[in-house]
């Protein structure tokens, strides 16, 4: 019973009390009279009933005063003080608040005294651990580097096909395809939302029956992209990689290598030669049949010897372009086969100001660089061309001041290097560009055009006469931000060192248990936030962006997040965008509510939804039911609710609130991706107080949280 309640029935029983004591009184004073006697008091009593009235009104008054202040001042300090002591379970430099009596006062006194002893223990033994798990930890940062940077992808999955290790290249192969972006892709989910069963089942048979250490197949995903799959069991401990797929296997990895583009330029490749044996057949039959008649008739008369030499002449040369131009096409898919690599342009720049200015008594500075700019290319090759003829610009023509600039035109970056005052000749340039770059030191066989040609780009020198300045221009491919694998406030919280796998996930679901039986802790959560153009969604508010991050085997995966910006299709209040930062210029162009909820469904799949004040977030998403044909009929958590189950005598359960309660940092507020991190840490704090209170599975947590008085609250 919560303490209100408690208030509420003390004073019921104190006026039931009250209303018994008269009633005696009436019986004993009344039983002990003669009939004369009772009329005479009934007659008193009743010429005084109001202020009888008045008497008994001011002592239920007092009473109810005198134990309002009793619960006020015992019950509802004890209350609040147990909330603490339960929040001081998960922050222990959280302190109880003195309040109450003195004795009240001096027990919350000695249980702050014992939690700056234990917070000191613990303080210690966790220097202790520390210390004892420095090795693993460094061993484990190189695997996670050595995973992150292998040119493979790689994704190792237990024997149910559950997710329990990626690595980026994996986590890049299987991004921004339809169906198969981060909503495929993650820990704790199924490697059959990537491949067809049947193929992981094919390999692991042809390892147990041929007694191989791995299988292989070849497949394709839906961006038409070709994938070759080397699958390899991973044996339990102590059990032998042959006991078949069945037996002795944890679980399995599975090698990921894109064949696309060396299957493309082989295909060009039999193309060429195909197109040239068939095209060059009949040129070698008519130079042999030329050849052999000049030679077996060398009397002939000298206009048919002139007309067979014009033959052989006609068809050598044919024969010549048609080779000619067989090796343009295939020296094209070489320089395509290039290793180029996708960077940031800016840190391009950066490296080269710093690589120009150690190599030459030059002073490099940026300018107007266009920090969202990505290309594809050869890093260190550039940086080779662009030292080269910075250091020619010095030596050649005193050139002491460089700039560097970077612009994106289309589909090409523009990447400019710009000095002041001297002007030089184009056949000078073009010699500069063929000549072998040898400068600074540093000498290599390739030329300017060479690196270039190989970037798949081009160059060229210009003149700005109105400025007095002149400029290389590089003009290099360009790429998307999410071509190149980042994707707004996701990429932005991606770790330096990732952590993309858990093998605690080797160990199996109880998948034979109803959902709502299942433990808190065993389960996977989808925690998510929306921003929207205002608080009636019955009233036409829309959401104009939906974030949200998941929560695997009790561990927050912030680089597994959704982020996505909503066209809401209609104006936008301008007391809304105070309050998210947001507005129609941010929205323009952006998907609408239709795209975006399948993608979203996709990515909430087979977990539990988590948000703070959950009824509305979830009733944007109910009215979208009929438009869309998308229904989240997934189990929700309200971290709101949570609170008033877990604190239910605190003031406010506000997220800032139980935030600080908590110890949780909030950071981001009123961006969705950003109020979905404070919400997943809510409730990673949340769970081991749910279990002290006996509330372990989800159902219980349901049932709880539908007790509370803010369960009412409908959108």
């Amino acid at each position: 019973m919560s303490s209100p309640a408690k208030l509420i029935t003390a004073v019921a029983v104190a006026c039931g009390f009250l209303v018994a004591v008269l009633a005696a009184l009436w019986l004993v004073i009344g039983a002990g009279l003669e009939a004369p006697e009772q009329a005479l008091l009934a007659g008193l009593l009743e010429r005084r009933v109001g202020a009888l009235l008045m008497i008994v009104f001011a002592a239920w008054v007092f009473l109810f005063l005198m134990l309002r202040a009793a619960y006020e001042f015992l019950l509802l300090p004890l209350a609040r003080a147990a909330e603490e002591a339960a929040a001081l379970l998960e922050r222990p430099t959280v302190r109880l608040s003195p309040q109450g009596s003195r004795e009240l006062q001096d027990l919350i006194g000695a249980v702050n005294r014992v939690a700056v002893q234990r917070e000191a223990r613990e303080a210690a033994i966790e220097a202790q651990i520390r210390a004892a798990n420095a090795a693993a930890e460094a061993d484990r940062n190189r695997f996670a580097v050595l995973m992150s940077e292998l040119a493979q992808g790689v994704i190792v999955c237990n024997l149910d096909g559950r997710v329990l290790l990626y690595n980026r290249r994996a986590r890049a192969l299987f991004a921004g395809s339809p169906g198969h972006g981060m909503a495929a892709l993650g820990l704790g989910r199924s490697i059959y939302g990537i491949f067809d069963r049947h193929l992981i089942a094919y390999a692991l048979e042809h390892i147990a029956a041929r007694r191989r250490s791995h299988g292989h197949f070849v497949t394709a995903t839906e961006s038409g992209r070709l994938l070759r799959v080397l699958v390899v069991p991973i044996p339990e401990a102590g059990a032998a990689s042959e006991d078949g797929a069945g037996t002795g296997i944890s679980g399995y990895m599975t090698m990921i290598e894109d064949m696309t583009e060396t299957f493309d330029s082989e295909s060009t490749r039999d193309r060429l030669l195909q197109d040239l044996t068939e095209s060059s057949r009949g040129p070698v039959a008519n130079l042999r049949a030329a050849a052999e008649t000049l030679y077996d008739y060398a009397d002939m008369d000298a206009e048919d010897h002139q007309r067979f030499l014009a033959v052989v002449r006609d068809e050598a040369e044919g024969l010549a372009g048609r080779i000619e131009a067989a090796a343009r096409t295939y020296a094209a898919v070489l320089k395509a086969r290039w290793p180029l690599e996708d960077m940031l342009g800016a840190d391009l720049l950066t490296a080269a100001c710093r690589r120009i200015a150690d190599r030459c008594p030059l002073q490099v500075s940026l300018d107007e660089v266009d920090g969202g700019v990505w290309i594809k290319v050869d890093g260190f090759s550039m940086l080779q061309a662009m030292s080269y003829l910075a250091a020619r610009l010095h030596d050649e023509y005193r050139i002491r001041d460089l700039k560097l600039r970077l612009s994106r035109d289309g589909a090409m970056a523009h990447i400019d290097l710009i000095w002041s005052g001297v002007f030089m000749s184009t056949e000078t340039v073009m010699q500069w560009e063929l000549d072998s770059m040898n400068a600074a030191g540093e000498a290599t066989p390739l030329t300017v055009r060479d690196v270039v040609e190989r970037n798949a780009g081009e160059v060229w020198f210009q003149r700005d006469h109105a400025s007095y300045r002149a400029f290389f221009r590089f003009l290099l491919p360009a790429v998307s931000a999410q071509e190149a694998g980042v994707s707004g406030a996701a990429g932005a919280m991606v770790d330096s060192r990732p952590e993309f796998y858990d093998f605690d996930l080797f160990k199996g679901e109880e998948t034979d248990l109803a959902l709502d039986d299942r433990l808190l802790a065993q389960l996977a959560y989808t925690v998510f936030d929306t921003e929207t153009t205002g608080l009636e969604p019955s009233a036409g508010d829309e959401i104009i962006q939906i974030g949200a991050v998941r929560i695997v085997n009790r561990r927050l995966l912030r680089h597994e997040a959704f982020d996505q910006l909503i066209d809401p299709q209609r104006s936008l209040p301008a007391q809304s965008v105070k309050i998210h930062g947001i507005t129609a210029e941010m929205l323009a162009g952006q998907p609408p509510i239709a795209r975006v909820l399948p993608i979203f469904r996709a990515f909430v799949a087979d977990t539990v939804l988590v948000a703070h004040n959950a009824a509305f977030d979830m009733r944007f998403l109910e009215l979208k039911e009929a438009a869309t044909g998308i229904r989240f009929d997934r189990p929700v958590l309200d971290t709101f609710l949570l609170s008033a189950v877990l604190f239910p005598n605190q003031e406010t359960h506000r997220l800032e609130a139980i935030a600080e309660r908590l110890g949780v940092s909030v950071l981001g507020r009123h961006t969705a991706v950003g109020d979905a991190i404070v919400t997943a840490e809510v409730f990673l704090k949340m769970l081991p107080l749910l279990v002290e209170r006996g509330i372990r599975t989800l159902g219980a947590a349901r049932e709880a949280s539908e007790k509370t008085y803010h369960a009412r609250i409908r959108y």
